[in-house]
C-alpha cells in the first residue's frame, strides 16, 4: 500500500464547515475511477470502477480501487453516485457492496440497468435510485444535480455536487458531440447556468486533454461502415466493446441497409445489448438480429458477427477468431472491424489479432486506415469551451495519466483560472475545498488491490514480482510436437506445474483433450504454432479454472515437425 508522493503526510482532521476529496483511483491511470468526497462526517462517493491489468501483472483478472480508506467508515456513506456504465466507473461496486449491501446507488436507468445485472452474479440485491438529467436528489449533506452528457455510451450523467463548502462539479467521461446519434446534447445550457451560481472546484474529465480540435460526430461513423458494408464481399466481424450501444445501432443499421443479418457473439455483448433493447436505447431492425446457433444457416454475404475483443484480450471472441480457436473460421473475402480507439497499453495484442486475421485471409478495417470509431472524450477545444462557460474558481483534472492531467491543467490556465488554483492530485493524494480555495493538504495510502480468481486482494506486489521474475510460483508448462503435414500430435503433451499443490498427474485427465483441441485446430487451418500454443492455453486454463478453481499462468510450447 503506497501512493506516488511520500513526501505528503496524512492529512489533518478536516476543517468545519470544508470538504475533501480523495480519489481512490483513475488519477494517473485510465481506469479504476473512484472518488470520495467527505463533508459534515458523511461521505459521497462518485463511481467505483475496475482497471484492467497489463502483462506485467500475470494472473490478475482485475484491479480495484483500495477501500482501505473508508474501510473503517462504511456506515458513513450516504449513497454511491454512477456517472455512467462503462467497467472502469462501475465494475467494482459488487466489491464494495460486499463491504455493506444497503449503500443506495444512484445513476440513470441504463447504467443502473447494467450495474444491476452484474451485482445479480454476485448475489447482491442492491437499493436503486434512478435519476435523469435535470434530477436533484438529496443524498444525505450533499445536493447532487445531474446534468446530461454525451459519452460513447447512452445516458451518461455529470454531477453537480453542493454544500456549505460550495458546489463541485464532476463530468465523469463525457463531450460534446453535437450531432449525437440519440439526440441527447451535453447540457451546456446547465453548464452556464452552474457557472453562474458559481462552480468551486471542477472536476474534469483529462483523457483528450492533448488532442487538439473538436472530436468527430458520431454520426459520421455510419456512412463509413455503410461504405466497407457495400465493399464486402463475405462475411462482416465488428469488434467493439460490449457497452458501446451506439456503435452496435450503427451496425445494425447498415445491416439492415445491406440485407444483412447480425448475430451476437460474447456474453457480455449478449447481456448488455438485450438491457438496451429492452429499455428502448436501441432499436432493432425487425429480423436483423439472429441467434448465434443459426448463424451457419446464413449465407456469408448475409451474415454480420458483432462480437468483443477489441483491444486484443485474449479470451475474447475476435482474439479466438484469430488463433482459430473459434466457432467463427475467419478466411478469404472476410471483413473485420475493430470499431474502437486503441487503448495505450494494448498495442501489441491489438497488433497481433490483426496479424493473424490477416493471415488468414481476412481485410481488417481499424482506426489506422478507416474513420470507424470516434473517441468518447473531449479533447482540447471542448475542455475550451467547458472552462470559459463555466468559469470555475478551482480546477482538479480527473480521469487520465498523469500526461493527461498536465495537458488539462494547462488547458484550464490558458482560460485565465490561477496557476495556484489548479490542482494536480494523484491517487491517494487527499484535497480540501476550504473557504474557496483548493488545496493538496496530504495522501492517504493507496495502493492496487489485485482481483486473482476468487480471491480479493490476497495477491501483493512482491508476489507478481515472484511470478514476474521466477516463473515458477503458479504456472503450468504444457509441451507439444504437432505435424503440420498429417494434423496429429505426434508426442505429449507433457505437462510440467510449479507453485502448485496438484502435481502433473492430475492433469492426467486433459491431456486427450488437448490432443483432440490441437488436432482439430490444424484440420480447420491453423498452422502457427502461436495459434496452437493459445489453443493449449484455453484447453488446459478452462479446465483448470473448473477443476482446481486456479487460474495459474500458463505457458504452452508447440514444436512442429
Amino acid at each position: 500500500m503506497s501512493h506516488p508522493h511520500p513526501e505528503l503526510s496524512l492529512p489533518p482532521k478536516l476543517p468545519a464547515g470544508g470538504l475533501r476529496i480523495v480519489a481512490l483511483g483513475g488519477l494517473g491511470e485510465v481506469g479504476r475511477n473512484m472518488a470520495v468526497l467527505e463533508h459534515e462526517g458523511r461521505l459521497l462517493i462518485i463511481d467505483c470502477g475496475v482497471l484492467f491489468p497489463e502483462d506485467h501483472q500475470p494472473g490478475v483478472d482485475l484491479i480495484l480501487p483500495d477501500f482501505e480508506y473508508i474501510a473503517d467508515r462504511l456506515d458513513d456513506i450516504d449513497g454511491i453516485v454512477l456517472t455512467h456504465g462503462h467497467e472502469d466507473h462501475i465494475g467494482a461496486v459488487p466489491y464494495l457492496l460486499r463491504l455493506r449491501r444497503d449503500i443506495p446507488l444512484y445513476g440513470s436507468q441504463l447504467t443502473l440497468a447494467f450495474v444491476d445485472a452484474k451485482l445479480k452474479e454476485h448475489r447482491i440485491r442492491p437499493v436503486l435510485r434512478v435519476v435523469r438529467e435535470g434530477d436533484t436528489a438529496q443524498v444525505g449533506v450533499f445536493s447532487c444535480e445531474f446534468v446530461a452528457v454525451n459519452h460513447s455510451i447512452p445516458d451518461a450523467l455529470a454531477v453537480a455536487v453542493t454544500t456549505a463548502a460550495g458546489t463541485v462539479l464532476h463530468t465523469g467521461d463525457f463531450k460534446m458531440d453535437q450531432l449525437p446519434l440519440d439526440g441527447r446534447v451535453t447540457d451546456l445550457r446547465a453548464f452556464a447556468r452552474l457557472g453562474e451560481k458559481g462552480v468551486d472546484l471542477f472536476m474534469v474529465d483529462s483523457t483528450n486533454a492533448e488532442v487538439p480540435g473538436f472530436v468527430t460526430n458520431e454520426v459520421e461513423i455510419g456512412p463509413v461502415l455503410d461504405n466497407v458494408f457495400a465493399q464486402a464481399e463475405k462475411r462482416i466481424v465488428v469488434a467493439s466493446f460490449s457497452s458501446h450501444v451506439h456503435r452496435v445501432q450503427q451496425v445494425l443499421n447498415a445491416a439492415h441497409a445491406h440485407g444483412r443479418k447480425v448475430a451476437l457473439a460474447g456474453r457480455s455483448m449478449i447481456r448488455n445489448m438485450g438491457i438496451a433493447a429492452e429499455l428502448g436505447y436501441l432499436d432493432v431492425p425487425p429480423g436483423v438480429l439472429i441467434d448465434m446457433k443459426k448463424a451457419d444457416q446464413v449465407p456469408d454475404h448475409e451474415l454480420v458477427y458483432m462480437c468483443t475483443g477489441s483491444q486484443g484480450e485474449p479470451m475474447a471472441a475476435l482474439s479466438r477468431m484469430a488463433n482459430g480457436d473459434h466457432r467463427v473460421r475467419i478466411g478469404h473475402g472476410d471483413t473485420i472491424i475493430l470499431a474502437s480507439s486503441l487503448i495505450p497499453g494494448n498495442e501489441n495484442s491489438v497488433f497481433r489479432v490483426i496479424n493473424g486475421l490477416t493471415r488468414l485471409g481476412a481485410r481488417v478495417v481499424h482506426s489506422g486506415n478507416a474513420k470507424v470509431h470516434v473517441s468518447g472524450h473531449a479533447s482540447a477545444g471542448e475542455l475550451l469551451y467547458c472552462y470559459n462557460i463555466l468559469r470555475p474558481k478551482n480546477v482538479m483534472p480527473v480521469h487520465g495519466e498523469v500526461r493527461h492531467l498536465v495537458a488539462n491543467a494547462a488547458l484550464a490556465v490558458r482560460t485565465g483560472v490561477p496557476a495556484d488554483r489548479v490542482v494536480l492530485a494523484e491517487d491517494g493524494v487527499v484535497v480540501d475545498l476550504v473557504d474557496g480555495k483548493a488545496s493538496v493538504v496530504g495522501a492517504v495510502p493507496c495502493g492496487y488491490v489485485y482481483v486473482d480468481g476468487s480471491s480479493v486482494g490476497e495477491v501483493t506486489e512482491n508476489e507478481l514480482k515472484d511470478r514476474r521474475t521466477l516463473g515458477e510460483e503458479g504456472f503450468v508448462s504444457v509441451f507439444a510436437v504437432v505435424s503440420t503435414a498429417t494434423g496429429k500430435v505426434l508426442a505429449g503433451p507433457q505437462i510440467l506445474v510449479r507453485g502448485m499443490a496438484e502435481d502433473a498427474a492430475v492433469f492426467d485427465e486433459i491431456r486427450p483433450e488437448v490432443v483432440r483441441a490441437l488436432e482439430d485446430s490444424v484440420a480447420g487451418g491453423a498452422t502457427d504454432t502461436y495459434q496452437l500454443q493459445q489453443v493449449m492455453r484455453r484447453v488446459i486454463g478452462q479446465w483448470v479454472n473448473r477443476r482446481l478453481r486456479r487460474r495459474p499462468m500458463i505457458v504452452p510450447v508447440v514444436v512442429e515437425a
